[in-house]
């Protein structure tokens, strides 16, 4: 498991190293930064004695008007009456606008999870890792985009998520 762990965390950190040294590797410095936006989720949520907050920055890069692509780090952290859970991982996701309104989506998410249940019993303590592969539909009006995607790999007993079916707010500047 230690094994798994430094490897995902290796390919994690190679992700968004390549990103920010992307730019040594172009001719026209202004030419791929004009291309490039950032954007991403701040989440923070308080319900039934529950606390939550997610951070999620990214950054694409437009290949045209109709076509962008790009990576993404994630951190969450909820903490209940009887669990505390621990997110964090990285994401590719693509963007095709076939028109400029309408925005299709994918993108996969691997996420490392360490949660904490107290259970009357013995309590659970849970380290692993969780792939999701969302595809999505929004609707795009300037750099803000509304829609819901669908996690193609749910899975009801690992999942991070309560539901396959997850609403969104994407903004990229």
């Amino acid at each position: 498991m230690k094994l798994l762990f430094n490897q995902n965390i290796k390919f994690i950190l190679l992700a968004f190293f390549t990103l920010l040294s992307i730019q040594n590797s172009q001719a026209q410095e202004d030419s791929f930064w004009s291309h490039v936006r950032f954007g991403g989720n701040i989440g923070l949520g308080f319900t039934n004695n529950t606390f939550n907050v997610i951070v999620a920055p990214s950054a694409v890069y437009d290949f045209s008007n109709q076509f962008s692509a790009g990576l993404g780090l994630n951190f969450g952290y909820t903490d209940g009456i009887n669990f505390t859970s621990t997110n964090y991982g990285a994401s590719i996701i693509t963007l095709y606008n076939p028109f400029p309104q309408l925005q299709l989506s994918a993108e996969f998410e691997q996420m490392g999870v360490s949660r904490s249940i107290e259970l009357d019993g013995p309590d659970v303590n849970e380290n692993y890792w969780y792939p999701a592969l969302f595809v999505g539909a929004g609707y795009r009006i300037g750099f803000v985009s509304v829609g819901l995607r669908y996690d193609v790999l749910y899975d009801d007993n690992t999942s991070i998520y309560a539901s396959a079916y997850a609403p969104f707010v994407r903004v990229f500047f």
